[in-house]
């Protein structure tokens, strides 16, 4: 069955590396799978950055106008099109973050209601440990302007919630009890929880409900930010998660 994967949500969530996430998992399975870069609001942390390795997977990635050119004034091309007129198994939208980005997915709005209620998933990625989701009512509030911006129905939320590098089992599990309160709040289900293999192992043994967890998600890092390397080496683990 087709699918199709909307992934929206505040600067700073990680859309971005899920997006690589869901896309890449899609195509190790043999699907057909395509991939839009529609984040006409950061300039430096795009998908369009990792546009050789997903030809070199076999996806075919739709990038703004002039994303690698160093020209701030984007636009986005007419093959964002070919989301809805060709024949893919799936396609993944990177939106841009916050209310603003999504404004972008209200032109296709026609082409999205066309789809049929299961092929479609618009997945709001949630990261508390950033400022604009800190709080329950600051996650219910930004989930509530970008449905208006995006002219789309969330139906679902990732628990994405990290500190980059820095990230502890203590990240998931916080993340688990606020996005819980705002799902109980305004009935959107928690989908997925995302994170590194040793953070997801931990966190899943600790007796969370299921309910709330959704689908475990384990995700590798692609876009590699250059202030990781600095603060603790790449692939580093400074706080010896998994090891023996």
């Amino acid at each position: 069955m087709k699918k199709y994967y909307v992934l929206i949500g505040n600067y700073g969530s990680g859309k971005t590396e899920l997006a690589l996430n869901f896309a890449f998992n899609a195509a190790a399975k043999g699907l057909r799978t395509e991939l839009l870069d529609l984040d006409m609001v950061n300039t430096y942390f795009r998908l369009t950055e990792r546009g050789k390795m997903a030809r070199m997977k076999e996806i075919r990635l739709v990038s703004p106008n002039y994303a690698s050119s160093g020209i701030e004034t984007l636009s986005l091309p007419a093959e964002v099109a070919s989301a809805f007129a060709m024949d893919w198994d799936c396609v993944v939208f990177d939106v841009g973050g916050d209310a603003v980005g999504s404004t972008a997915l209200g032109r296709y709005h026609q082409d999205f209601m066309e789809l049929e209620e299961s092929e479609l998933e618009v997945l709001n990625v949630v990261n508390i440990r950033r400022p604009l989701a800190g709080t329950v009512e600051k996650i219910i509030h930004l989930q509530e302007e970008m449905q208006i911006h995006s002219r789309l129905k969330i139906t679902g939320m990732i628990n994405n919630t990290n500190l980059a590098q820095c990230t502890t089992p203590a990240e998931l599990r916080d993340g688990y009890e606020m996005i819980r309160e705002v799902s109980e709040k305004t009935g959107v289900p928690v989908l997925y929880t995302s994170g590194k293999k040793a953070m997801l192992d931990i966190f899943l043994t600790e007796g969370h409900d299921p309910k709330y967890i959704g689908t475990p998600l384990e995700i590798d890092t692609y876009m590699q930010r250059d202030w990781d390397s600095w603060v603790h080496g790449l692939n580093a683990n400074p706080f010896g998660v998994g090891e023996k």
